[in-house]
């Protein structure tokens, strides 16, 4: 069976409670994007794409045959991916656990490698996706409110999920925990 697959790390519940009060006030003051529920939000370390589902669990196998260390991690401040004047992605940067975070994906994008995926080309960027402009090429973006300022977190799993694309958005399902020791 084929599906849209990813790794990422979960936040805790406590901030995605946090962060789904700031995204509902971001919502309001830039409705030119599409931004995360709450329930999605998570650290992406690889997106897999459309794949066989054995291919997908055979990787999450293969990492947890392997431990990597669990790591701190905390988010801090807001950015922007642009194109030209255009915002085509906000996110919030990571204060800390941006260099256990990086060797983390480098593990995971060799593993993928290993499995016969293509190499991903761009660069690992350690960020917290939260709204994507509903425009092909980006949107002016308001000012937002300040982030709520939320305390560090131990990262302990890297989960695989599954992307179910909807009408209403996606849905993520996880498929596989790889315990990170």
């Amino acid at each position: 069976m084929r599906v849209r697959a990813f790794f990422g790390l979960p936040l805790p519940e406590a901030h995605r409670t946090a962060l789904d009060a700031y995204i509902s006030a971001c919502a309001a003051a830039a409705p030119q994007f599409r931004w995360t529920p709450a329930a999605n939000l998570h650290l992406t370390i690889r997106f897999l794409g459309h794949l066989e589902q054995a291919v997908a669990e055979g990787i999450a196998d293969r990492l947890g045959d392997d431990p990597q260390a669990g790591f701190d991690v905390r988010l801090d401040g807001t950015g922007t991916f642009k194109r030209g004047r255009l915002a085509r992605v906000v996110w919030m940067g990571l204060a800390s656990g941006t260099e256990a975070m990086a060797a983390l994906a480098a593990t995971v994008e060799a593993a993928c490698v290993a499995a016969g995926l293509e190499p991903e080309p761009r660069r690992f960027s350690a960020h917290l996706t939260l709204a994507r402009a509903r425009a092909r090429d980006g949107a002016v973006l308001a000012e937002l409110p300040q982030p709520p300022q939320l305390p560090a977190w131990r990262v302990e799993t890297l989960v695989l999920f599954r992307s179910h694309l909807g009408r209403a958005g996606s849905v993520y399902e996880p498929l596989r925990a790889v315990s990170l020791s």
